[in-house]
């Protein structure tokens, strides 16, 4: 119970409903109690904060290939941001609590670059993944010295292996070493390239899912 010394206009002490009474260096003051703070976990914040460890998981090994692919939208906010927040808002499929990411629409890069035309991967030699697109210099704006930028994701793992300067357009290929570890494990596949000057980049695509020999 609260106090009130020497009268109304006395020193106060203690609590009166939501005001407290203090004392600081001789001088007597009031002040509100403040507001509890509750985390009421509704059902938005829960499916939010699902989607966002889902997004997390997948960004995280791949961040610095992040960096480089999202350069171009970090204006005001960070690479990491920006692919968090496009992935977020374009690239969650299904309900809580079972929401996956559609990686086709799981953009790794973005920009305006034209991106690989018939782009596949073969995974039938032991430890190393062989990326492969058809030549399309000349057509948008692609030329034959952009050079690629591959990913293979791990999601067992939670691991990525990546080039982000890699074999040019005209070269027609890309092979990416793979740990001994990986053999057996589903990995998802993606590619996009950066012109030679590293100021322009594609969007990435998702050529799809296979399993490291």
């Amino acid at each position: 119970m609260g106090k009130i010394g020497k009268g109304i206009l006395g020193g106060v002490s203690g609590k009166v409903a939501n005001v407290v009474g203090a004392n600081w260096k001789g001088i007597d003051y009031l002040r509100a109690k403040p507001l509890s703070v509750r985390n009421p976990r509704t059902q938005l914040q829960v499916n939010q904060r699902t989607k966002f460890s889902l997004v997390l998981r997948f960004l995280q090994p791949n961040l610095n290939f992040i960096k480089i692919g999202y350069k171009n939208f970090s204006v005001k906010k960070s690479q990491f941001n920006s692919a968090m927040s496009y992935i977020l808002n374009n690239a969650i499929t299904g309900t809580f609590p079972d929401y996956v990411i559609d990686y086709s629409l799981a953009y790794l890069s973005r920009g305006s670059l034209s991106g690989a035309m018939n782009p596949v991967f073969d995974l039938s030699t032991p430890g190393q993944v062989e990326f492969s697109w058809d030549d399309n210099s000349g057509e948008g704006s692609a030329l034959p010295t952009d050079k690629v930028m591959v990913v293979a994701y791990n999601p067992f793992k939670g691991e990525s292996v990546f080039i982000t300067s890699g074999a040019t357009r005209a070269d027609l290929s890309q092979i990416v070493a793979l740990p001994n570890s990986y053999s057996g494990d589903g990995l998802e596949m993606f590619i996009s390239f950066m012109n030679a000057e590293e100021t322009q980049i594609s969007n990435s695509i998702y050529i799809g899912s296979g399993t490291a020999s």
